[in-house]
């Protein structure tokens, strides 16, 4: 594996460490490829990870576990209910908290010697080049295109290895971008983002609680590596796992010349606008080009005699577990078979999970001439915190 530039200490000693945490790696100490040097450098190294999510948890869990010596975790989030599937940094207990107070609380049990850092804030263009200054290594575990391409660009920029994870439904990848030690990053493989909507986001397709938990230990696993210095990375390979049929295909990557941040001429120097980048635009952009209503316009709407047809776009699945009283599913999918019929319906109001899908759904209609056309700002989740608690979450 080419060299890293984390730490090289000198020869490690016991004196190097407590009684404690030589009970406690006690079995790393025996490995050969580890030894007291090994674990030396893990206590002196550092790993940034972006999300306390799915990929977060088991990541930060098997980090802590193993002596890494500082941690960093990016995640404005709460927990909520809908989490507790496959976020195994956090329990029922947890439920309103800030998911890093949760996250603290959990690693302090897992391992009370390593030092935790915790940046309750967004990753975002503004922070992400001083955050990522002070760590060795990026644990990518976000859930959205705009902050991997941040995290990739800055990770380039500052010469990092950005250990990357995604996973969908019931199957994940893994890999090591790393242009300054020769592999490939993140825009080698995927040079632009798919359009939005393109791609449903978890809350939207599902994820198997299970698969987050062997995507992040896959990823804790190679933060460890590159620490130590030993072994093949993932540097120049993708790693597919297909839980359903239990198969591992592995594809090469390659740097790409041509690459706008790794490439022989680029034209990246520094983080860009990710949410433009990506087609998202910023809140105020959208409400100007938009028509949308909140839940509490459409509960106003809902108690006059004034007809409209209230659409729901999301799954039947979704449709099953939660739905606003008078709505008719039409899953995004099939909205563009019922255009021919939806042109007599008079005003129309969309809406889905959280918004993006309504908004897509929203487009697609004035494309095909249908200007009497809202959609829903928060969607359902929205509803279900300002309208009528009692519905599920999921």
């Amino acid at each position: 594996m080419a060299s890293h530039q984390a730490h090289s200490p000198p020869s490690a000693s016991a004196g190097d460490f407590t009684p404690a945490e030589l009970s406690r790696y006690a079995r790393h100490l025996t490995l050969p490829d580890v030894g007291l040097e090994g674990q030396s450098r893990l206590k002196q190294g550092s790993v940034l990870c972006v999300g306390a999510g799915g990929l977060g948890s088991p990541a930060t869990l098997y980090l802590a576990a193993a002596g890494v010596g500082r941690i960093g975790i990016v995640d404005p989030d709460i927990v909520d209910s809908s989490n507790l599937q496959r976020q195994i940094l956090h329990g029922d207990d947890d439920i309103g908290k800030s998911k890093l107070v949760s996250a603290e609380e959990t690693l302090r049990q897992i391992n009370p010697h390593v030092t935790l850092e915790l940046h309750e804030t967004r990753f975002e263009s503004s922070n992400a080049m001083e955050m990522v200054a002070d760590y060795d290594i990026v644990v990518d575990g976000t859930d959205n295109f705009a902050t991997r391409y941040l995290s990739n660009d800055v990770c380039v920029l500052q010469k990092k290895p950005n250990v990357y994870g995604s996973i969908f439904r019931f199957e994940g990848q893994c890999s090591v971008f790393a242009p300054h030690l020769g592999g490939p990053c993140y825009r080698c493989m995927f040079p632009e983002p798919p359009d939005p909507g393109m791609v449903p986001s978890c809350a939207e397709g599902g994820v198997l609680g299970v698969l987050p938990g062997i995507i992040g230990s896959m990823q804790a696993l190679e933060a460890i590596k590159i620490l130590l210095e030993k072994g093949d990375s993932l540097l120049g390979r993708l790693v597919h796992f297909d839980a359903l049929r239990f198969r591992f295909r592995e594809f090469k990557l390659r740097r790409d010349p041509e690459c706008p941040v790794c490439g022989d001429r680029p034209t990246i120097t520094e983080p860009i606008d990710y949410d433009e980048f990506c087609g998202l635009p910023g809140a105020a952009a959208a409400a100007e080009s938009v028509p949308c209503i909140t839940v509490q316009e459409l509960l106003q709407r809902q108690k006059t005699p004034d007809r409209f047809l209230l659409l729901d776009v999301r799954e039947p699945f979704e449709h099953q577990i939660c739905r606003i009283e008078g709505a008719r599913l039409l899953p995004l999918g099939e909205l563009q078979e019922a255009v021919a019929e939806l042109r007599s319906a008079g005003e129309i109001v969309i809406h889905c999970k959280s918004g993006g899908r309504s908004e897509k759904a929203l487009r697609l209609l004035q494309e095909h001439g249908i200007e009497s056309v809202v959609h829903v700002t928060g969607g359902i989740d929205a509803w279900r915190a300002e309208i009528d608690p009692s519905l599920p979450s999921y």
